[in-house]
């Protein structure tokens, strides 16, 4: 299992948390994990080299106070394994340029900054290989990563075609958490645009506050007014959280107006605050001892570069370049 998320902010958000994070505590106890955070990949967009080695033990840091055990996943930095870059390279070359200007990545992200790097274009490349060099057969992410996962099965499919049976094609493993709508209704939450999240930074105060201002459905102007909760960005997180009999009943309030959006977001409040008040107080402890999570992601980068340098021998050697 590999799975990958990128320091693009100061903490991940609780789409992060309830996709991927969650993903890997599911798979932690039967598969062999590896949870990487992919530095190269924030860089395809503009940011501040000042925060970026930060952010990557922040991001470290929340991975093991959500419960992940460093005893069972090998937790690794990208920029700590430059093989990956190589074998992206070498797995770049078999595939056409519309390929990748085809992806939703590229064409979100240069539509938002108005231009687009090569590093940006090759973005999807260069996850392919993330996942490839240690043939990944899971990768956990959420559903607006899924058409990177095809790609990547794609790009394994070229090559074992074109120069014989190496790369297992990987799966998504998509969870309930797959896609978490921001709170302003702006699409789905996003750590790089840092609007509509609840970060996993956040204390209690916060977080009920940023609920309490969630867009809610356009419809509900009133108290009284009914609604279609599967428009509502707080019912869609009542999904992750609230059990199925209290679900039905929420959305059966919603479209009879028998409970208010005030009501609704103060009882999603309160699973939240109780799910990741711990982990922040673990979070906290963490950063407060850094060497920690260092040390553990230097241990991740021994375990990894040995596995990929073999891969990538093997994929050289079947390419003709040893």
């Amino acid at each position: 299992m590999f799975t990958g998320l990128q320091p693009t902010a100061a903490s991940l958000h609780i789409g992060n948390y309830l996709s991927a994070i969650k993903g890997v505590l599911a798979l932690q106890e039967t598969h062999e994990c590896i949870l990487c955070v992919v530095d190269y990949h924030a860089i395809t967009v503009p940011y501040d080299p000042a925060q970026l080695y930060q952010r990557r033990i922040n991001i470290a840091a929340e991975y093991l106070a959500a419960g992940v055990d460093p005893e069972r996943v090998t937790m690794v930095v990208q920029s700590d394994v430059p093989e990956h870059v190589e074998l992206a390279w070498l797995l770049g070359c078999l595939v056409p340029v519309p390929k990748f200007e085809q992806l939703p990545t590229y064409k979100d992200k240069k539509a938002r900054y108005g231009s687009a790097g090569f590093g940006l274009l090759a973005y999807p490349i260069l996850m392919a290989a993330d996942i490839l060099i240690y043939k990944a057969e899971a990768v956990p992410v959420g559903k607006d990563q899924q058409p990177h996962i095809e790609f990547a099965r794609e790009v394994a499919r070229r090559f074992n075609h074109t120069f014989g049976p190496t790369f297992p094609e990987p799966h998504a493993e998509i969870n309930a958490g797959a896609y978490i709508p921001s709170l302003d209704g702006q699409g789905a939450m996003s750590k790089s645009s840092g609007k509509g999240t609840l970060n996993l930074s956040d204390d209690e105060a916060t977080i009920r506050r940023k609920l309490a201002r969630a867009v809610t459905d356009p419809a509900r102007i009133r108290r009284t007014d009914p609604g279609e909760p599967t428009r509502c960005p707080v019912y869609t997180l009542h999904g992750c959280y609230t059990p199925q009999p209290e679900l039905e009943q929420i959305a059966a309030g919603c479209r009879s107006a028998a409970i208010g959006c005030l009501e609704c977001k103060r009882l999603l409040a309160d699973e939240v605050v109780a799910d990741l008040g711990p982990l922040a107080a673990r979070r906290a402890a963490l950063l407060a001892h850094p060497d920690r999570v260092r040390e553990i992601l230097a241990a991740g980068a021994k375990t990894c570069r040995p596995l990929a340098r073999q891969t990538l021998d093997e994929a050289r050697h079947k390419m003709g370049l040893s």
